[in-house]
């Protein structure tokens, strides 16, 4: 009960900080962790479904977060080439733009992981990874491990 508490809380703090670091960008961790998908998509596109998938929410969730992001501006719903049952959010320049800035003032916060070094961080990704893949989510990599 400890560690699942000391997990749920911890999350709550970062969740707060990193949406306070995204408001000047018109973000929350939300909408950004999308502008991040869409920004490294090979097209800066990708069909709602797909989005949902890689941040692993509910449709609905999905929906919710375009529908701020397009009102914004930061995204353009379109319909796909070759699917018309498929909708497709592709990023626009402006959505780049805040992406990018709001990635710059998060690499200079750290993520708000401080005081943890790099090396507790690695064992912190890596102990719940052990979590994570027992209950069939994917594992992420590591910094160690990135290319």
């Amino acid at each position: 009960m400890a560690a699942v508490t000391s997990i749920m809380r911890a999350q709550q703090l970062l969740i707060a900080r990193l949406n306070e670091s995204l408001k000047p960008f018109g973000l929350t961790f939300a909408r950004y962790e999308a502008l991040m998908l869409l920004l490294f998509s090979r097209s800066g596109a990708l069909p709602l479904g797909k989005i949902g998938e890689r941040l692993q929410v509910h449709p609905t969730s999905v929906t919710n977060i375009v529908d701020g992001l397009e009102s914004d501006g930061f995204v353009q719903r379109v319909p796909h080439a070759s699917d018309r049952r498929t909708t497709l959010a592709r990023l626009t320049s402006k959505g780049k733009a805040s992406a990018t800035k709001a990635t710059a003032a998060l690499n200079e916060a750290g993520f708000w992981t401080s005081p943890l070094t790099d090396r507790e961080l690695d064992a912190l990704t890596a102990t719940i990874a052990k979590l994570r893949r027992q209950a069939g989510d994917f594992e992420q990599v590591t910094r160690s491990s990135r290319p």
